[in-house]
């Protein structure tokens, strides 16, 4: 864990309140706090279900909850429509206060998309992910959604710990649909903002990338598709020129290879369950999810709300735990690379 003397101030939105997010944003909260005496928390949502019990009285200044009221009664594990505009205004504010310098970063609880679709009025578009509102409230066009998580010593050959970083090009897709949303542009963009991220937050000087094919066996050179030809190769050729460190396109299937893991820093799929199958099936559920990209620092846990285990005292908080730590870990980096 990276120590840094300057306090680290972090905001929390606890997701839906049906499911998991408020429970394990409390005892994430505690255990890293008691971590980090450098850092203070704020936990925003409606203390009704923000309570922290059993504080270490060392803890009392710096764990904070923030009131914002529920919309309607909750019930733990019954979803309800009339709470989605609850759910977008804590993870509006928490936004907001980032960009507004009140926060160092923000870590995001799981939330239930299809409640807040529920319950928007019908002109105010669909709600697809945090990513993607996100990259809206924050003004960007082209944000990057990566999952990371610390593989140990050992796993797969592993001579020492590694973290596994697997960002998408695109994100909440249906399949159909992802040849076509693919273009060059789009690719080179991507392979940027890794490339950037990767040294000013996670402060590796040059980083080593991948890049996927989406076709299998990446195209066999045309015959099973055009794409790694047309449009995935001429992207990363572009960022080879720019000085970038990448390779590829890969095979899907070959790309996330044993011995790849001891000397890549990023690796690069084109739709979502391409890179996050193999992730999640190896981050043994501690995986974070971090949006690359933002004027702001953003992190996440890698799972949704559990809506089976709400209430029930049975949640694992490691997932939100490790999304504090890490986003500690950028606040750091970032901190120090401008200095």
């Amino acid at each position: 864990m990276i120590q840094h003397p300057a306090p680290v101030n972090l905001v929390v939105s606890s997701g839906e309140p049906a499911g998991i997010g408020p429970e394990v944003s409390i005892v994430a909260a505690i255990d890293f706090l008691k971590e980090q005496p450098a850092a203070t928390i704020t936990l925003l949502g409606d203390p009704g279900l923000l309570q922290p019990s059993n504080i270490p009285r060392d803890l009392l200044g710096r764990l904070k909850v923030e009131s914002i009221a529920l919309s309607a009664p909750v019930t733990p594990g019954k979803l309800n429509p009339a709470n989605g505009q609850y759910v977008l205004d804590i993870l509006n504010t928490a936004t907001q206060a980032c960009l507004e310098g009140c926060f160092d970063a923000m870590v995001t609880a799981p939330l239930q998309k299809s409640v807040i679709n529920d319950g928007l009025d019908s002109g105010e578009g669909l709600f697809t992910g945090h990513t993607e509102h996100l990259a809206k409230l924050c003004g960007k066009e082209h944000v990057v959604m990566m999952l990371c998580a610390t593989l140990p010593s050992g796993f797969l050959g592993l001579q020492k710990s590694r973290d596994l970083r697997v960002a998408l090009v695109t994100t909440h897709l249906p399949l159909k649909d992802v040849a076509s949303a693919l273009t060059y542009q789009h690719i080179l963009e991507t392979i940027q903002i890794v490339h950037h991220d990767l040294r000013t937050r996670f402060g590796i000087v040059n980083p080593v990338i991948r890049v996927a094919g989406v076709n299998p066996h990446a195209g066999e050179s045309g015959y099973l598709g055009r794409e790694e030809i047309e449009i995935i190769a001429p992207a990363i050729e572009a960022a080879k020129d720019a000085g970038i460190r990448v390779s590829g396109p890969y095979p899907g299937d070959t790309m996330f290879d044993a011995s790849a893991l001891n000397t890549v820093d990023g690796f690069i799929a084109m739709y979502h369950d391409q890179g996050l199958a193999p992730f999640k099936f190896v981050s043994f559920g501690g995986g974070v999810n971090v949006t690359l990209g933002l004027p702001i620092i953003r992190t996440s846990v890698d799972h949704g709300t559990a809506l089976g285990l709400a209430g029930k005292g049975l949640a694992d908080s490691g997932s939100m735990l490790e999304a504090l730590r890490l986003a500690y870990q950028l606040v750091v980096h970032s901190k120090l690379a401008k200095t």
